[in-house]
């Protein structure tokens, strides 16, 4: 079994005090007015250290989170299920009361083998600092001890959460594509049946990682962005969003290809403003909780701005803050790939206006965004009508004009230039 680098540890972290996207673009776009180059693409700092090839703590799932209420969970056991990405000998989470407004008071916990439907295979109790109660106070977050419970990629695990304190504001992952539940009154962590899990969620509230200890921990890319990353329009359930597909792409390539595929996205999210009650925050803003705090991350692909543009933005904003995300990525050691916008016909997104600035700036990716990215993914390309640039290809629609259908997430992931991420070298590298 691998040493466990940072054995027994607990880490604390209240939520930082990040500036607005809108303000982080300004700034950023400032420097780009006033002449400074692009910050060129270097070695990843987290690849530095996942190349060692040591054992290791890696993100194996990631959930970004936005404020909602909470006061119907309190005192009852939520059960969620998640898919880890990575395998690993031991396991902890990731727990978070960052968007709350008062204290989260979690008074047991468990995880094990997903069963059928809410029941689970062999709940292992969790702790936190020996204790089995987390008691987290508002804006901060919590992982949880190792447990020695084996991962599996691929293969689903089912938490259950006994929420004794909830605060009126919660953080949660409104949009899971997966179902949760939820008990009636009491501690129900510990039992393996589905009995008394009467009500279902299609979020995940309060859960916002999961980590697995690895010997050759692989390297990770996040995703990061709106519903088209959340993955609405794919199949409930079905683990058939557009970071799935690209994981199944990269495992099915082999090689040093193979990576972890983080999923990062928001519905509703925006580019360059927050949006608590509706999209959440933009991803500049959400920079420290759901890329600097995720570990292995090698590279970063943003896909967000059709709600930006339903919203009215210009096109010389929308470039801008693509610029300072990227900017913001490279500076962090990150390599990050940046997508162009597909066309919708729905909510204001084919207005004359708006197709304009999309094609505005779709045309500054793929004649500059080499620039200022490692890669450009033309999804613009890869789901639009050759008929109609201006709407989904018929049969990569998911029947709303905006989000793709499983294959239409398909044909996106297939478009991704694997060769150019960063890929896991321990897998091919053993001597690293």
């Amino acid at each position: 079994m691998p040493v466990r680098p940072d054995d027994g540890a607990v880490r604390w972290r209240g939520r930082r005090g990040a500036a607005g996207a809108a303000v982080l673009g300004t700034l950023l776009a400032g420097l780009v007015a006033a002449g400074c180059a692009p910050v060129p693409s270097v070695v990843p700092a987290a690849a530095a250290a996942a190349t060692t090839c040591t054992p290791g703590w890696t993100a194996a799932w990631h959930a970004a989170q936005q404020a909602v209420p909470g006061d119907s969970l309190a005192g009852r056991t939520l059960r969620m299920v998640v898919r880890p990405g990575a395998a690993g000998e031991e396991l902890r989470l990731r727990l978070s009361n960052r968007h709350g407004d008062g204290p989260l008071r979690i008074a047991a916990m468990t995880v094990g083998v997903t069963g059928p439907g809410a029941a689970v295979t062999r709940p292992v109790p969790l702790t936190v600092g020996g204790a089995p109660v987390a008691a987290i106070p508002a804006g901060a977050e919590v992982l949880t001890d190792p447990a020695p419970v084996a991962a599996a990629a691929g293969v689903p695990l089912t938490v259950s959460l006994f929420l004794a304190e909830v605060p009126r504001t919660i953080g949660s992952h409104p949009v899971a594509m997966r179902t949760a539940w939820l008990s009636g009154p009491g501690d129900r962590t510990a039992a393996p049946d589905a009995a008394g899990f009467d009500t279902t969620l299609q979020s995940w509230p309060v859960l916002t990682g999961l980590e697995v200890l690895a010997a050759r921990p692989d390297g990770a890319v996040l995703v990061i962005g709106d519903s088209l990353v959340d993955g609405v329009g794919s199949t409930p359930g079905g683990d058939d969003r557009f970071p799935d597909q690209l994981a199944a792409r990269l495992s099915a390539a082999g090689g040093d290809r193979p990576m972890t595929v983080l999923n990062a996205g928001l519905s509703r999210n925006q580019l360059l403003q927050d949006d608590p009650p509706a999209g959440g925050d933009a991803p500049s803003t959400r920079w420290d909780d759901d890329v600097a705090a995720v570990p292995s991350v090698r590279d970063v692909v943003l896909l967000v701005g059709t709600n930006d543009l339903a919203a009215g933005a210009a096109a010389g904003d929308l470039v801008a803050g693509l610029q300072s995300f990227a900017q913001r990525a490279r500076a962090a050691g990150l390599r990050v790939f940046l997508t162009t916008i597909p066309p919708s016909a729905s909510g204001g997104r084919a207005t004359p206006t708006a197709v304009a600035a999309r094609d505005d700036v779709n045309g500054w990716l793929r004649s500059d965004g080499r620039r200022w990215a490692d890669g450009v993914i033309d999804a613009a390309a890869a789901l639009g009508d050759p008929g109609d640039p201006h709407r989904l290809r018929p049969d990569l629609d998911s029947g709303d004009g905006l989000h793709p259908s499983p294959a239409g997430y398909r044909a996106l992931a297939a478009s991704v230039p694997v060769g150019e991420l960063s890929g896991s070298p321990c897998r091919v590298s053993p001597d690293r």
